[in-house]
């Protein structure tokens, strides 16, 4: 195994609380029936989950992403994935805490 695809199983077995919590929707087809995966490595990145059918990524972005130098990577990291053609939605961990309806609907919205 490479290490890339290592390191999205460790970060699968130590997932969030909000990546867990969103992958209880995200898993099974739940949404429409569309299939998603968690910790997928794409080119020299990891994506948090990904729907390869409707190219939807979905990352859920921490405190730490509001620091400069994990702002510029997130930049760089959302503009390769676009490059490819996926669409990327970004949401807060107080998104997931707070509002798990809304995210519900913004994914859904992306799905349809």
């Amino acid at each position: 195994m490479n290490r890339l695809t290592e390191l999205a199983k460790t970060l699968r077995k130590n997932s969030t609380p909000q990546e867990r919590l969103l992958w209880k929707i995200l898993r099974n087809s739940n949404i429409n029936n569309f299939k998603f995966k968690r910790q997928y490595p794409i080119g020299n990145y990891i994506v948090d989950f990904i729907c390869k059918e409707k190219l939807l990524i979905i990352e859920i972005d921490g405190g730490q992403h509001n620091e400069e130098l994990n702002m510029q990577h997130d930049i760089e990291r959302t503009k390769y994935l676009n490059d490819r053609g996926f669409k990327v939605l970004r949401f807060w961990n107080t998104d997931i805490d707070n509002n798990i309806a809304g995210v519900y609907e913004e994914i859904l919205k992306w799905l349809k």
